[in-house]
């Protein structure tokens, strides 16, 4: 985002630590009262002289606490998504606070937190693109977030795939190892050719938001949609081919099961891909 929308200022003091990673971020977007309908968000950001007051909480922010830059859409204008901007806030700015870390069903590893601003006061050089343009900025954000997390779900699923090929050459039943029914076997195969569908799906999506093709939205959406579902499918059918082993936690696939579910929910959730999708397809736009 700040790649695309920052000057030439802001790419030259962010970009390099935020690529080597010596500089981490947050999005902000989803607030207690909206998340799937983003454009009604109410967070402000009030002008005075040559700085912008914030005020607003962020719910479910990923890794809120922890991050150094927080990439925060406000209200600076009207309601509707023409009055949204986006600012860039960085962690120990007076007034940007953080709420408890929520407890999960999964992603332990990460913190999740309200991001609470009372008051922060930024200059105006951190304002990213121009004021209106937070709507539009946080929306091209979320094409690359969700084949991210598609990813995250074919890689996790992929594990759970393999986990369940080494499980049933080695497990036996009446007589035989597992890996010598049918019905298994059948089941190994779909699991497989799903994955390959959503990877050649998620590759496609992805050339098209490179290559600033017109459908890259409308494809990243469906990239996501598909991708997290099959992942969170497949993970859940490897636990089933372990049985009641899969759902102990030595074997590693329920932990998998807990944190593919998300997936279905974040970056947009599936019921909105679809909608995206649907509204490309009848020409309506976002």
């Amino acid at each position: 985002m700040i790649d695309l929308f920052g000057n030439d200022a802001q790419r030259k003091q962010w970009l390099p630590p935020l690529i080597d990673a010596s500089l981490l971020s947050s999005y902000c977007l989803t607030e207690p009262s909206c998340g799937s309908d983003a454009a009604a968000l109410r967070s402000s950001a009030r002008k005075d002289g040559g700085d912008y007051i914030l005020n607003g909480v962020k719910q479910f922010i990923s890794g809120a606490g922890a991050t150094d830059l927080y990439l925060v859409m406000a209200r600076t204008g009207a309601s509707g998504p023409s009055g949204i901007s986006c600012f860039i806030i960085e962690k120990g700015t007076k007034g940007l606070s953080f709420g408890a870390n929520e407890k999960k069903m999964g992603w332990h590893t990460q913190p999740t937190r309200q991001v609470i601003m009372e008051d922060v006061r930024v200059p105006a050089t951190q304002l990213l693109g121009q004021e209106g343009m937070g709507f539009r900025i946080a929306m091209t954000g979320l094409d690359g977030g969700r084949l991210n997390i598609g990813a995250c779900s074919l890689g996790g699923a992929q594990s759970a795939l393999d986990k369940a090929c080494a499980y049933v050459k080695e497990r036996q039943a009446f007589g035989k190892r597992l890996e010598e029914f049918q019905a298994l076997q059948f089941r190994l195969a779909d699991m497989e050719i799903h994955l390959e569908a959503a990877r050649t799906l998620l590759w496609r999506a992805a050339a098209a938001l490179d290559a600033h093709d017109p459908q890259a939205t409308r494809l990243c959406a469906s990239a996501k949609k598909f991708a997290t579902d099959t992942g969170f499918n497949v993970a859940n059918d490897a636990l089933q081919l372990h049985g009641g082993y899969g759902y102990l936690a030595d074997y590693g696939i329920e932990k998998i099961v807990r944190d593919l579910r998300v997936h279905q929910i974040l970056e947009g959730t599936n019921e909105i891909m679809r909608l995206i999708v649907s509204r490309a397809l009848l020409g309506r736009g976002q």
